[in-house]
């Protein structure tokens, strides 16, 4: 395939959204190369942000707002950052290096501290079911980027409640899908992946625009099945998931990742079922689900030819507002895999909650 896009749909966003991702990733990939302690910053709710998360959600906003009048939901603001000088520095300058990468729109431009500083905190729409937004996650996967490990860059359009486009940076993903047998996560030279509602799911290395089509199979093997799942027990009950495991069949350990890399590798015929299963369940605190963390992977999966809903097979709703409050859990997988994981999932709690 060529290098023109494979698209025929919201072509100025997507072209907009790809130039905006590559970029980001290039500065995130930059910044993870040589990350200190003093790069990183705790948040109020004791999750860990990076000068490369504030960087990456400013350059990408920086793009979006150039171009679009539509809201913008992100992860980050700039709460801690407009009291930390260095680190504000810091960011300012991996912004406007981060215009240096790619051949495109505002290649070499300079922007001040207040533009992108606003920038960030232009992220602080509510969403909602009506008009168009678009959502933000600069660096999914915070932990595994600090562990310079798996992350993602992961940029969603949204309009009237559905997710339109989805275009999904894995940094350090292999290029291509692991043979059947080979391990499937080493680490890579880059993966960018794009999709578009009823035009199919695209993906090219970091370095080349050559778009390959992918498809999520039917069925996974079943010698090779394996489940993608968070790193971090408190993201998941990986108790609950391991019951579900065996009720599947599964035989092989669980690959597990941050972020939307997992939706990446499924999506590509990797793995076979992505389960994320309220730590609720196991004796874990109410967590909604954001829905920067699943609004480009789950259109990247259906376009794909798979099928992602939550845990009790009802689709996403994008058009809550920030998070996936209607929903519980998320379960993705081939069509014909699909209904059966949604099964396992009902057994595996209805078992630990007969425990309790």
């Amino acid at each position: 395939m060529s290098s023109t896009l494979p698209f025929t749909k919201l072509v100025p966003e997507t072209e907009v959204a790809i130039l905006s991702v590559l970029r980001a990733c290039h500065l995130t990939k930059s910044v993870q190369s040589g990350l200190a302690d003093v790069d990183t910053m705790t948040k109020p709710d004791k999750s860990p942000v990076t000068v490369a998360d504030l960087a990456a959600q400013s350059l990408i906003s920086l793009h979006l707002l150039e171009h679009f009048k539509d809201e913008i939901i992100g992860e980050e603001d700039t709460t801690e950052l407009r009291a930390n000088d260095a680190l504000r520095s810091k960011v300012i300058g991996l912004v406007n290096e981060g215009f240096g990468r790619e051949e495109g729109w505002g290649k070499g431009k300079t922007w001040s501290e207040k533009e992108i500083l606003d920038a960030v905190d232009a992220g602080s729409a509510e969403g909602g079911s009506k008009g168009r937004f678009w959502t933000i996650d600069p660096v999914d996967g915070t932990s595994g980027f600090i562990r310079k490990q798996q992350y993602a860059v992961c940029l969603a359009l949204i309009v009237d409640g559905i997710v339109e486009l989805g275009v999904i940076g894995c940094p350090n993903l292999g290029s291509k899908p692991a043979k059947l047998g080979e391990e499937i996560m080493p680490n890579g030279e880059g993966v960018l992946m794009v999709a578009i509602r009823g035009e199919g799911s695209y993906s090219r290395p970091l370095s080349s625009a050559t778009y390959e089509r992918i498809h999520v199979p039917p069925t996974a093997d079943a010698e090779t099945l394996t489940f993608l799942e968070s790193v971090e027990a408190g993201h998941s009950a990986h108790d609950i998931q391991k019951k579900i495991g065996e009720l599947l069949g599964v035989k092989r350990p669980s690959l597990r990742m941050d972020s939307q890399a997992k939706y990446a590798c499924l999506a590509r015929g990797e793995g076979g079922v992505y389960l994320r299963i309220p730590t609720k369940y196991s004796g874990g605190k109410e967590y909604n689900e954001k829905i920067w963390d699943h609004a480009g992977g789950s259109l990247l999966v259906h376009e794909s030819g798979g099928i992602c809903t939550d845990m009790h097979g009802q689709p996403l709703n994008f058009g809550l507002g920030r998070t996936l409050k209607g929903n519980e859990g998320i379960v993705a997988a081939g069509r014909e895999d699909h209904p059966k994981a949604v099964e396992a999932v009902r057994r595996a709690v209805a078992s630990v909650q007969a425990k309790q």
